[in-house]
């Protein structure tokens, strides 16, 4: 664990609820039923190397709260996964579903692991065996899993291969991030990060800014990272450097290209965790830097959509004074000192919960359309989902404006009120 109370992911994401809770005037049995998960669960999962050897997989499922729905959120396999990174996770699944005003709560989970080492089916069984470890709490009634950093369909669907075999019945709504054709959404994949553009472009109109000829550097390159190039650059914009984890290296380059890179191209190159080939980005041209050089670009725009704190008091200041905005697709990037730099700087913050909330959005209309046996066009969904996101930036923007606070207090004071107030409904506090 990070000794830095300010790294610990838990620690901040408390901080946050706690201001907001100050703001709202909370009562205390209601700070101490939303400053702590309901519920945790916390297991080993052996499993059988291809090679015949056994070794022990840590697990983690932490429910937040549910007041407003079942329990929603996602699955991340991370070498250096902890329970409080897990904690903070759903804490903030939670403000996220209340904030979009969807009918879900909070939860996360994931296996620390590192599935780089580990081959298609040893991937297979220690999805199988998480699964096992949480087929009585989990389901569509409960608690629905999704993809986060570094799972992807094929890892959700064995996941819902093994939930149906455990409850001897199809149950498609069990999980989302599912292939398409499995019960999967169309416009899933582009969902996070369509979902930031989508939010990008509204604060865009409020800086009075053309989006057309307007640079942008992105710190981690995987689904979100990628799809927010791709729709950006159909915007008019430019994106300038991408800085991604490099996994034969075990650390991360900064690719820059003055004129714009070439979202298609870029992602051509890229491997299904994120990781940017590095000898075939030079043999096309880009500037290769230390990983960190994202930050020190002079661009209009930064999106932090790697992991969490990665913009902290240490190199707060190196932000160029050409940035206008940050949009945060990663959760937590910014620590709440970091946070105090950029707000002097009158730098407009979309906050995780409103920037990277696209995800669930697109994992709550595959719910529905699981639920209905009914799919919908792309266009349809990406429709929906740009209606419910550019809602929810107006509330948030309204709210900053009438009190004159920063986006992220207006977001979290939004989200917070609607949670307490469900609990209170329910007599839970």
């Amino acid at each position: 664990m990070h000794h830095d109370d300010e790294l610990n992911p838990f620690v901040s994401a408390q901080s946050q609820f706690d201001r907001a809770a100050e703001g709202l005037g909370l009562d205390l049995s209601t700070r101490e039923l939303l400053r702590f998960p309901l519920k945790e669960c916390q297991f080993l999962i052996p499993l059988r190397r291809d090679d015949g050897t056994a070794k022990i997989f840590r697990g983690f499922r932490v429910l937040h709260n549910d007041a407003r729905g079942p329990g929603k959120g996602g699955i991340r396999f991370h070498p250096q996964e902890t329970i409080d990174t897990i904690r903070a996770l759903a804490m903030r699944m939670t403000w996220k579903c209340a904030l979009i005003d969807i009918p879900l709560g909070g939860s996360s989970g994931g296996i620390a692991c590192d599935p780089h080492y580990l081959s298609s089916s040893e991937q297979e069984r220690l999805c199988r065996g998480w699964v096992r470890q949480l087929a009585r709490i989990l389901g569509p009634k409960t608690d629905v899993p999704a993809p986060e950093i570094m799972t992807g369909s094929q890892h959700m669907l064995w996941m819902l291969d093994e939930y149906e075999t455990i409850r001897g019945e199809r149950v498609p709504d069990f999980i989302t991030g599912k292939p398409v054709g499995m019960g999967g959404s169309l416009g899933r994949v582009e969902a996070a990060g369509f979902g930031l553009v989508f939010t990008l472009r509204e604060a865009l109109k409020e800086l009075q800014m053309a989006a057309d000829g307007t640079t942008a550097s992105i710190q981690g390159f995987g689904n979100l990272g990628q799809h927010a190039a791709l729709l950006f650059e159909q915007l008019g914009g430019r994106v300038v450097c991408v800085s991604c984890w490099d996994q034969r290296d075990g650390v991360s380059y900064a690719y820059r290209m003055e004129s714009g890179i070439n979202a298609k191209a870029l992602i051509d190159i890229t491997d299904p965790f994120g990781s940017i080939n590095k000898d075939k980005a030079e043999k096309m041209g880009y500037e290769v830097l230390p990983g960190e050089a994202w930050l020190t670009q002079d661009v209009d725009i930064l999106i932090p959509a790697a992991l969490e704190n990665q913009i902290t008091k240490n190199n707060a200041e190196g932000i160029r004074p050409r940035v206008r905005l940050i949009a945060e697709g990663a959760s937590g990037p910014t620590t709440s000192a970091a946070d105090e730099i950029i707000r002097k700087r009158n730098i407009l913050v979309i906050p995780d919960i409103l920037a990277n909330a696209g995800g669930v959005t697109c994992s709550y209309f595959e719910q529905v359309q699981g639920q209905m046996n009914y799919y919908w066009g792309k266009d349809e969904v990406l429709g929906k989902l740009d209606v419910q996101l550019t809602s929810a930036f107006h509330d948030v923007l309204e709210l900053s404006k009438t009190k004159s606070i920063p986006m992220r207090e207006a977001a979290f004071a939004i989200a917070v009120a609607r949670v307490a107030q469900a609990c209170k409904d329910r007599g839970w506090a």
